[in-house]
């Protein structure tokens, strides 16, 4: 993957960025400091894709870090750029982009590129994808369903479940673990508590009197 677009992968495995996102990011719409990306509009300067989508964007200090270095590397006012200057100014320009930035399909492109070298990614591997490994990320350790529809910015819970639902653990599975392990916790309380001796040595005298008698 060359240099340059490595930050719009983390942008989109890690932030969640849409491709048409990531091309018409700008530094100003990134705070540092704060840890927030905050998408504003998509290539060139369309709104963006659904209601929520304009969500800030909570990022690891590493990841801040990640992405400030390639300010420093790569000067631009735009957060991911095509590494080098360029001559189309034109229709660029004029959305105020600017010439260096990088359209969606010159990452797409690149993406491809990296695919036919790796033999593991299939075929249709695409930069949407990343945005597919973010919601694998948050569900495997047991992130809900709002805090992913948060994350991925979808208008609704529903789009949430209806896209992912699946990589969920199954109900009966996790409602199975969740009785056991109250059972469990049931049965060694009582093998611990006190009053089963007591219960057990009680017994034996009311026996032992019996036979007294």
């Amino acid at each position: 993957m060359p240099d340059n677009f490595r930050f719009a992968v983390l942008l989109g495995a890690f932030a969640g960025l849409r491709v048409a996102e990531v091309s018409a990011l700008r530094l100003s719409d990134v705070d540092f400091t704060r840890g927030v990306v905050h998408p504003v509009r998509q290539w060139p300067a369309e709104p963006l894709k659904t209601p929520g989508s304009d969500a800030a964007i909570p990022i690891p200090r590493d990841l801040a870090l990640l992405l400030a270095a390639s300010v420093k590397k790569y000067p631009s006012n735009m957060m991911v750029t095509r590494g080098s200057a360029t001559t189309r100014v034109g229709a660029l320009a004029a959305n105020g982009l600017g010439a260096d930035c990088a359209p969606p399909w010159s990452i797409e492109r690149a993406m491809r590129d990296v695919r036919r070298k790796v033999e593991s990614l299939p075929e249709e591997f695409c930069f949407h994808d990343l945005r597919h490994y973010l919601a694998s990320l948050l569900i495997a350790p047991g992130a809900d369903i709002k805090t992913v529809q948060a994350r991925m910015r979808h208008a609704s819970a529903r789009m949430t479940l209806d896209t992912y639902g699946h990589l969920w653990p199954y109900a009966d599975e996790s409602t199975r673990s969740a009785i056991g392990a109250v059972i469990a916790e049931r049965m060694d309380s009582a093998a611990k508590s006190p009053a089963d001796p007591l219960r057990t040595e009680s017994g034996s005298s009311r026996r032992r009197r019996r036979s007294e008698g």
